[in-house]
C-alpha cells in the first residue's frame, strides 16, 4: 500500500514539474515589436478594452460617495481632490492596453493579427461590431422561443406515444383517504 501512495506523489510531482517546465516555455515565447504592433492594431479594431474604459471614473465616484458620505462638509475638496488623483492615474490605462495586446501576440500569429484587424476596420468589420450584438441579443430570444416549442412539443408528443404502452388508471375525483378514521355511529337519542 505504501508503495501505491509514494507512485502517486510521484506521479503527482512529475506532472506538476512538467506544467511548471512547458508552462515556462510557453511564456518565454518571445513577441516581436511587429508583432506587438499587429496585436495592438488588432485590439484597437476590435475595441477588446473599450469594457473597462468606465473602471476608473467608477471608482472615482465611489471613493467620492464614501468620503463624502464620512465627510459631507468636505464635499468640494473631496470632489476636486479625487478627481485630480483619477486624472493622475489615467496614463495607466496604457498598461491595461499593452496587456492585451500581449495576450493577442500570444494567440494569434502576425498574419492573423493583421487580418482581424484590417476585417475589423472595414466597413462590414465595423458593422459587426456596431450590430452583431443586437443580432445575437434577436438569436437568443428566437432560440429561447424555439426551446419552449420543442420542449411542448416533445412533451406532448412523446406523451401521447407512451400512453399506448404504458396504462395508468385515472385517480378517482372522491378517492376516501387511505388512513382516514371510520365516522363514529351516530349517537342513540
Amino acid at each position: 500500500m505504501k508503495k501505491f501512495a509514494g507512485l502517486g506523489r510521484f506521479a503527482a510531482a512529475t506532472v506538476i514539474l512538467s506544467g511548471i517546465a512547458f508552462g515556462s516555455a510557453a511564456q518565454a515565447q518571445e513577441i516581436s515589436d511587429e508583432q506587438l504592433k499587429a496585436a495592438r492594431a488588432a485590439v484597437a479594431a476590435i475595441g477588446a478594452t473599450a469594457q473597462f474604459d468606465n473602471i476608473l471614473p467608477g471608482l472615482a465616484e465611489r471613493l467620492k460617495a464614501g468620503l463624502i458620505q464620512d465627510s459631507p462638509n468636505y464635499e468640494d475638496v473631496i470632489s476636486s481632490t479625487v478627481d485630480a488623483q483619477a486624472l493622475a492615474l489615467a496614463p495607466r490605462r496604457a498598461d491595461l492596453e499593452k496587456e492585451a495586446a500581449t495576450n493577442y501576440a500570444k494567440a494569434f500569429t502576425l498574419d492573423e493579427l493583421k487580418a482581424i484587424a484590417d476585417f475589423y476596420n472595414s466597413p462590414v468589420g465595423k458593422k459587426l461590431l456596431r450590430d452583431g450584438p443586437i443580432a445575437s441579443r434577436e438569436t437568443n430570444r428566437a432560440a429561447d422561443i424555439w426551446a419552449q416549442g420543442i420542449a411542448r412539443d416533445l412533451q406532448q408528443k412523446a406523451s401521447a406515444e407512451l400512453s399506448k404502452v404504458i396504462k395508468v388508471q385515472p385517480v378517482p375525483e372522491t378517492a376516501p383517504a387511505a388512513n382516514a378514521p371510520a365516522a363514529a355511529p351516530a349517537a342513540k337519542p
